[in-house]
């Protein structure tokens, strides 16, 4: 009989982790719980809770954390009622628009807005652009937001709908003379910004009710976005977005030579008073914004929040001390240790990259700087350098032909697609992690460059479909590093060198030599010897289409220096 596992701290003691060689690449398993009877069984339906913490040290972790980032000095001057406009950005430590807006008044008022419009269907396919996994997510991401905002003296408050609407209404009810938020870079983020600037315009107030040092006695309120995305500053990369280098390497080693990375923002023991609000509002249930709720019953239940952000990268890093073997083991696929995970939490805002990077220097201190300690930077610049991308090539990230305007013969078979969507195709390899994806919300790093390659060389499919679909399913979903990776995968995007094949053998080989992965997520694969469960034959599905190349060892997918392609801890 299948038993539904959830792995809480308590019971790690009782896993023990076992270190295997496969050539020059160390691999760590999460051994079974169960008994020696039925190893199988319970392997194949655990579900694995990231962080792997109760809510005791959750919030043990976070305050401590907290603490450390006080600030002693931080002084306020300003006067009125300030906004905070949160948007991806749902945290508290390291929040430089809500450091301002607390410096700009007396008062500060957050706000998070229930936008209809994150509920509706994806440009081309009509995909939901929020699967219910990342409506859940964000639900708790608020919650946890909420609770950090009153321990600090303030609060959350829900309104159901545009920003561009509810903003300048809040402003003319509470006097309020400035929006502080922080700064998105995508076309349909960026017309909000527009419309919301367009709507405070509208709005008149008194001087008496603002912060305002002009002589006239009516003034509008002011939108003052603030970049607060990124590992390295907008204002200090060497070059202005124009002339960004389309190679990756020029662009890190250029930021990595002449820029520093700015210091995390800290903040005062208390943030209040907020004004007097008489209804806060409340986070709808996933049922209220019109989806159907889904539970994680097997793989991995992420948390939700800045508290839970901040007990992964303690439990990474300190904790279990993975950070030193981080290089040797980011190219896995199955459990919850074998990289840092952090990526859902750095696409809501819940977590800051600069605080990461303080981590990370801090564990290079007290412990040991390597290459894997390098590494998680590595892959934050790659983050970075996708969210700069997305301003330089605006619109045409989403393009059929990219940013270079690459002409292809793409096709938008449905039923062939779906067999992808749905874990059908009769390649074990592709079918795992695709049922992974719809299960969790999450798939590794190698299984998305996989399952990307067959879509778009083996099947011929039109790669938007693939980063529609994405764009629905994933926790850590952004639309920089996903539209990023999915044109640079489709061999569309700004660096014509980024164009391969990933050859599914070579990879089942070299990422999952004995079928663990492909046994977990497709248990009719577990009782056929190790060796066959990537390569079952006729004891699987039929395979829907022939793989372009093959085996063929001349193109397989040959990795740089560097590992190649990189998500940018897009999903890490």
């Amino acid at each position: 009989m299948a038993v539904n596992i959830i792995l809480p701290p308590s019971s790690l003691s009782l896993w023990n982790t076992k270190k295997l060689i496969y050539s020059t690449q160390i691999r760590f398993r999460i051994m079974s719980l169960a008994s020696k009877s039925q190893p199988q069984s319970v392997a194949s339906s655990a579900v694995y809770q990231v962080p792997g913490l109760d809510s005791h040290e959750m919030d043990s972790t976070a305050d401590k954390t907290f603490e450390r980032y006080l600030s002693n000095t931080a002084k306020r001057n300003g006067k009125g009622v300030s906004i905070v406009w949160f948007r991806n950005d749902l945290r508290v430590l390291d929040n430089e628009a809500l450091f301002k807006a607390w410096v700009s008044s007396q008062a500060v008022l957050p706000v998070y807005c229930i936008d209809p419009r994150l509920f509706q269907t994806t440009y081309y396919f009509g995909f939901p652009k929020t699967g219910a996994l990342r409506a859940q997510f964000i639900n708790e991401c608020l919650a946890d937001l909420k609770k950090n905002l009153m321990n600090k003296g303030l609060n959350l408050l829900i309104q159901h709908g545009k920003p561009e609407d509810i903003l300048p209404s809040l402003t003319k009810a509470f006097g309020a003379h400035t929006v502080y938020a922080h700064k998105e870079t995508c076309s349909e983020e960026l017309q909000v910004e527009r419309s919301v600037a367009r709507g405070l315009r509208q709005v008149v107030l008194s001087t008496a009710q603002g912060n305002s040092s002009r002589s006239s006695s009516t003034h509008s309120p002011k939108l003052q976005l603030i970049w607060g995305s990124t590992l390295y500053h907008l204002d200090d990369i060497p070059f202005s977005v124009g002339s960004l280098p389309d190679v990756y390497t020029q662009f890190r080693k250029s930021v990595e030579a002449k820029c520093t990375i700015r210091g995390c923002i800290r903040l005062p023991t208390s943030l209040g008073p907020p004004p007097s609000v008489d209804d806060w509002g409340i986070i709808p249930s996933v049922e209220q914004l019109g989806l159907h709720s889904e539970k994680v019953v097997k793989g991995m239940r992420f948390l939700g929040g800045e508290t839970a952000a901040l007990s992964r990268v303690t439990e990474y890093f300190w904790n279990k001390d993975l950070l030193k073997i981080y290089k040797e083991t980011r190219n896995e696929m199955l459990g919850p240790d074998y990289s840092t995970k952090f990526s859902p939490w750095l696409a809501s805002g819940s977590l800051s990259p600069r605080f990461m990077y303080e981590e990370v220097k801090r564990y290079e201190k007290e412990r040991q700087a390597n290459d894997s300690t390098y590494w998680v930077l590595f892959e934050l610049i790659w983050r970075d350098y996708f969210r700069f991308i997305s301003i330089k090539y605006g619109n045409s990230l989403f393009h059929l032909g990219g940013p270079r305007k690459v002409e292809k013969r793409w096709h938008q078979d449905q039923k062939m697609f779906e067999t992808w969507r749905n874990g059908c195709t009769g390649y074990p390899l592709i079918d795992a992690n695709m049922k992974e994806l719809s299960a969790s919300g999450f798939m590794s790093n190698r299984g998305r460059q996989i399952v990307c390659s067959f879509l778009v060389r083996d099947m011929g499919i039109d790669w938007r479909m693939g980063a529609e679909w994405f764009e629905t399913c994933l926790l850590d979903y952004d639309p920089c590093s996903n539209y990023g990776n999915w044109t640079y995968g489709a061999g569309v995007g700004n660096d014509p060198r980024e164009d391969r094949y990933f050859s599914i053998p070579k990879q089942a080989k070299t990422y999952d030599p004995d079928g663990e992965h492909v046994a977990f997520w497709v248990p009719e694969l577990l009782p056929l010897p190790k060796e066959k469960r990537n390569f079952p034959g006729k004891s699987y599905i039929e395979q829907v289409v022939p793989l372009k190349f093959g085996s063929s060892n001349k193109h397989h997918s040959q990795r740089s220096k560097y590992g190649g392609r990189h998500s940018g801890l897009g999903n890490r």
